[in-house]
């Protein structure tokens, strides 16, 4: 049976390169797939291309191409990102320029479509109406003004038409994370929305699980005091047959661990309905997943039921909302916890008098309740504690004000306090996530050689 194996060689914008280099080397993979974009990062990116219109991707992806291509052509390793961002075109425009690519003769090909801010804009204009699928609300009436971008989750269908083409390496806007992974399986084993719905499902899980490097392998795991060397731990391969299973492993030398347990923590990593993962390209059934032991760092995954391709995209729309500031002040032993108290009841008071222009206001007791909030349990006299202070605001020149009170925390509050400066003011971008048909969402592809 036809067997195909995948590498994942980036979980976001500024992982680490040197795994993804040892999987291109010795992985005998036939593809790599490089995840670089969190939810927020691609309003990140827009705003940088508003300021310079050669900008708007992932800067890493330059120097990582040109470490990358010259390892994966001569292994016939063939290169998927998403690091296009907000700006596909001009990260191909820069990849091709670089020596290593020119020398590779490669076909590098582009997605585009996934930037449907005008669409969305359009759409709204003509009486379409983009309910918040988190809040509820109705529309977008109230943000439209200041959106700052509107991006399409696509799916696999520009990859899989680039790499029939002949593409070597692929770069992507907003695409799902796991459609780096499930469109060369799409395109190798011939599987086709409609008629091949479980297969895909299975598709979408291998991306899933890998998707995020290591850790599948053991990174951010209940298990970390177990895994092998933890600072050499590497990044997954998927060796995936056309019936849909799949075995995760990793390269025998690197470190890290895959079990059963390693890979039933990434499944669940992010998941709202296990028995609904709702995907551009799928709904997969996650309850349905078995899992078994395929010897040592190695395990398959099978039986995976999945449901069509939903008619919409999932569309992320980011808007400017505000400013934010923030600050901590740092309390010792004696009494640290009872002057951390009297800090928050001290900056309370102060904050008063801004109440109708503070949004957001959170503090936390780094060291108590920072990470779980309220509910943690106090201690009994520690060392120190820190508390940290974070504001937002609808303009800069209130956040620039109000975030003066903290500093005040150095002379008015308890002994012993050392301050840390307030970070500089930035803008606040929100998400106001909703669907976008798919037929009004056309996907393009543009492929070019490198010469």
């Amino acid at each position: 049976m036809k067997t195909v194996r995948l590498g994942a060689g980036s979980a976001f914008w500024g992982d680490a390169l040197g795994p993804a280099v040892e999987l291109v080397k010795k992985g005998n993979l036939q593809y790599i797939g490089f995840d670089h974009l969190a939810e927020l990062t691609m309003a990140i990116l827009q705003r940088q291309k508003r300021r310079d219109p050669k900008t708007g991707f992932i800067p890493d992806l330059i120097p990582w191409m040109e470490t990358i291509v010259p390892l994966a052509a001569p292994n016939g390793v063939k290169v998927i990102t998403n690091g296009g961002g907000a700006n596909p075109e001009q990260a191909v425009e820069q990849i091709l320029k670089l020596p290593a690519v020119a020398k590779s003769g490669w076909k590098v090909g582009m997605v585009l479509g996934d930037d449907v801010t005008d669409l969305v804009r359009t759409m709204h204009e003509q009486g379409h109406s983009f309910p918040n699928l988190e809040t509820g609300e109705r529309d977008i009436d109230g943000i439209l003004p200041r959106m700052v971008a509107a991006n399409a989750y696509l799916g696999s269908d520009g990859i899989v038409d680039l790499l029939a083409q002949g593409a070597d390496l692929v770069v992507t806007g907003r695409n799902t994370d796991n459609s780096l992974f499930l469109a060369p399986l799409m395109y190798e084993f011939g599987w086709g929305h409609g008629r091949d719905t479980d297969r895909i499902a299975a598709g979408i899980v291998v991306g899933h699980v890998i998707e995020c490097t290591c850790m599948c392998m053991g990174g951010a795991s209940n298990f970390w005091g177990d895994v092998p060397q933890a600072w050499n731990i590497g990044f997954p391969i998927a060796e995936v047959t056309s019936d849909g299973e799949a075995v995760i492993t990793k390269l025998h030398d690197a470190g890290g661990m895959v079990n059963e347990w390693t890979v039933k923590e990434h499944l669940v990593y992010e998941i709202h309905d296990p028995r609904a993962y709702v995907m551009a390209d799928g709904v997969a059934d996650l309850t349905t997943v078995r899992l078994s032991n395929d010897g040592k760092d190695r395990v398959r995954i099978s039986q995976v039921r999945g449901r069509p391709r939903p008619e919409a995209y999932k569309v992320l729309v980011a808007y400017e909302d505000g400013f934010m500031g923030e600050a901590a002040v740092y309390f010792p032993w004696p009494d640290a916890l009872a002057k951390a108290k009297r800090a928050e009841e001290v900056l309370r008071k102060r904050f008063e008098p801004w109440a109708d222009r503070i949004l957001d206001l959170r503090i936390d007791r780094l060291g108590v309740n920072g990470l779980l909030g309220e509910t943690s349990p106090e201690p009994v006299d520690p060392n120190e504690i820190g508390v940290r202070v974070a504001l937002r605001t609808r303009t800069q020149q209130d956040i620039e004000k109000i975030k003066r009170e903290i500093v005040h925390l150095w002379t008015a509050g308890g002994v012993g306090a050392a301050i840390q400066a307030p970070t500089p003011s930035k803008p606040v971008v929100s998400l106001w996530p909703t669907l976008v048909p798919r037929e009004n969402v056309p996907v393009r592809t543009v492929l070019k050689r490198a010469s």
